[in-house]
């Protein structure tokens, strides 16, 4: 087994197919197909299906993956012990949030320190977080409730009530406040299944014997707003979510006490990579704002 054996099928797995492979350690396709080829071989193993240009991981594949990530993330570790005696001029963190709102203010002071960094952000619901911290393709998350367990550090961002919202010129604008009761009787807006905020809502009506029908499901926070803007429902968020939009009007919810608390996490097991032991400390002093 060669190092560049077991990187060229890192890098095939990762990026979904042997061209994107090519193109990410900048080698020619045929040299990353043969280097799998040989690790395929040599162990008597099939690593990939392939189906015409399609490429996908098999099930003893994955288990190799589940060890090459911790393998290249070690190699990364380890380069960033020997070099930190070097300002951090490059690199690249990814960040996967439920909402990119939440950090705003975090990374308007990480950039002023660090303006060569490249920062690329993703969104999805907190089980996206979750996968993606996991399976490496995020090095921070930001989620609406913190996980259980201890494989996360743990930075508490805010902690905002659930609130209702609906186009200023509806039937509903005139309500500032409702009952959740009142809530379940309208033509609600929700994010799909996955969204904490959706899981929380849906908890609390099962808890008080309340049926909570979605008329509309849409798959992210923004799809939900211009649905809700268009005059189709009523949509949740929370408040610290909800931000400056003159269509709409917000709703209080008067009796139930429902909150997100916002955090922002990472990998206990990777907080010596250099880019992420170098953002937390800023996404700690905000906190503490």
């Amino acid at each position: 087994m060669r190092y560049v054996q077991l990187r060229a099928f890192h890098y095939v797995a990762c990026h979904g197919g042997f061209s994107r492979a090519a193109e990410a350690l900048h080698l020619t396709q045929p040299a990353i197909s043969d280097q799998v080829r040989k690790l395929e071989t040599e162990y008597d193993v099939r690593l990939f299906n392939r189906h015409r240009k399609q490429v996908t991981v098999t099930a003893a594949g994955q288990e190799l993956l589940e060890l090459t990530r911790r393998m290249f993330e070690i190699e990364t570790q380890a380069h960033d012990l020997l070099s930190q005696t070097r300002a951090l001029k490059s690199g690249n963190l990814q960040i996967m949030a439920d909402s990119a709102h939440h950090i705003l203010h975090i990374l308007g002071s990480f950039r002023v320190s660090y303006p060569d960094i490249h920062v690329s952000i993703r969104v999805g619901n907190s089980e996206a977080v979750i996968d993606a911290l996991n399976t490496y393709e995020a090095d921070i998350g930001v989620l609406g409730e913190v996980p259980e367990g201890r494989d996360f550090q743990v930075v508490h961002l805010n902690s905002t009530p659930i609130i209702a919202f609906a186009p200023k010129d509806s039937i509903y604008a005139a309500k500032k406040s409702i009952s959740f009761r009142e809530l379940a009787e309208m033509p609600l807006v929700m994010r799909e299944k996955g969204s904490k905020t959706r899981s929380k809502l849906e908890e609390f009506a099962r808890k008080n014997n309340i049926d909570l029908p979605v008329r509309i499901e849409a798959e992210g926070r923004e799809a939900v707003r211009e649905i809700v803007a268009a005059g189709a429902g009523v949509g949740l968020v929370s408040e610290a979510e909800f931000g400056v939009d003159q269509r709409l009007c917000k709703i209080e919810i008067a009796d139930a006490n429902i909150t997100m608390d916002e955090a922002l996490i990472c990998l206990r097991e990777r907080l010596d990579s250099k880019l992420i032991r170098t953002f937390m400390p800023f996404a700690k002093a905000a906190a503490m704002v």
